[in-house]
């Protein structure tokens, strides 16, 4: 039959072709002519439907059998074009290229650094939601509702139901903490924090803190000294002078700042710190009794809270002068800390 043989005639011109080709593209070209969507064979099958019935089903099983072979055999080529081009590609006389080797955030290497040093102290790791309610970001933690740091131009609202924020803080998960766990406890709570300010040298809208709490029975100022004069000592040196100030959260009473001897001027008076000698870097203090109450626990404990900006501590702690130059993404201040 006619159809019979074109079918061998196509196969034949196929197979002599293929054998002569030189290139991936005439490779291509020839894909195209036998079984592109106008090629060969596919015209034969679109004409299935104009032969007599009791044709179709041979004929279509030999154009099937066809199109696999055609199929098979310009696979089997691509794959010797492939590697003809990758052989030819690869010049083995030529160095090596270099591979650069990716270093960690000055941010995370300091984190880290703080968190090893408060597991030392028999502290463990928690971490809350970055999006809280009213309730736990301020008034648990005795913020009054007249506070400035509930306003609109210090705080980042959520638009909708349920006086949602990007919390301000990392101390809402001291409330968490206490509503799920019974004392004793220690932990630290490192996460980023948000609040309307400015970009500028020392403030960014996106920040990093660790928040400590410490609750027992018998914990006392004293214990809250002794942990953070620790923690200087093992940070920056244990020649380092400190110092506590006297100073007001309404999470905590009595309340701290604790200050250390400038590490640049060694405390006798420069632009980083002003001249005083000293540069702050935490604010502490008794965890406050309503604090307590909010959470569900008795007179009967006791604890104390701080928290620390991860940015000033890596500030003082490489002398950098601008928190800018973190969220840069200059490779070139980066690879320092590699």
């Amino acid at each position: 039959m006619e159809i019979d043989r074109e079918i061998s005639r196509i196969r034949k011109n196929f197979f002599e072709t293929i054998e002569n080709i030189k290139t991936a593209e005439q490779l291509n070209n020839i894909k195209v002519v036998y079984i592109g969507r106008k090629g060969k064979v596919s015209r034969l099958l679109r004409g299935l439907s104009e032969l007599p019935e009791n044709l179709r089903p041979s004929v279509g099983q030999q154009l099937n059998i066809l199109k696999n072979e055609i199929e098979a055999k310009i696979k089997e080529t691509s794959l010797r074009f492939a590697t003809s081009e990758e052989t030819l590609s690869i010049d083995e006389t030529l160095p090596g290229r270099p591979f650069f080797k990716g270093v960690h955030h000055p941010l995370n290497i300091i984190r880290e650094k703080i968190t090893e040093i408060f597991f030392s102290l028999g502290f463990s790791l928690v971490e809350g939601p970055l999006i809280e309610d009213d309730w736990h970001n301020f008034t648990a933690l005795n913020i009054p509702e007249f506070h400035p740091s509930r306003d609109t131009h210090d705080t980042l609202y959520i638009e909708g139901e349920g006086h949602n924020l990007l919390r301000t803080h990392t101390s809402p998960v001291q409330i968490r903490i206490m509503k799920n766990n019974t004392p004793p406890l220690a932990v630290i709570v490192p996460g980023k924090c948000f609040r309307k300010d400015a970009i500028d040298a020392s403030h960014f809208p996106v920040f990093h803190q660790i928040e400590g709490l410490w609750v027992d029975k018998d914990i006392s100022f004293a214990d809250l000294k002794g942990v953070l004069i620790g923690f200087i000592s093992r940070m920056f040196s244990p020649n380092l002078k400190t110092r506590f100030r006297s100073s007001y959260f309404p999470f905590t009473e009595p309340s701290c700042e604790l200050d250390i001897g400038c590490p640049i001027c060694s405390g006798s008076g420069c632009s980083t710190c002003g001249g005083q000698g000293f540069i702050e870097v935490l604010g502490a203090g008794m965890v406050h009794p309503k604090v307590f109450r909010n959470a569900g626990y008795t007179e009967k404990y006791q604890g104390f809270a701080f928290g620390m900006g991860i940015e000033r501590i890596a500030l003082i702690y490489y002398g950098i002068a601008d928190l800018r130059d973190f969220y840069n993404n200059d490779l070139r201040f980066l690879e320092q800390f590699g």
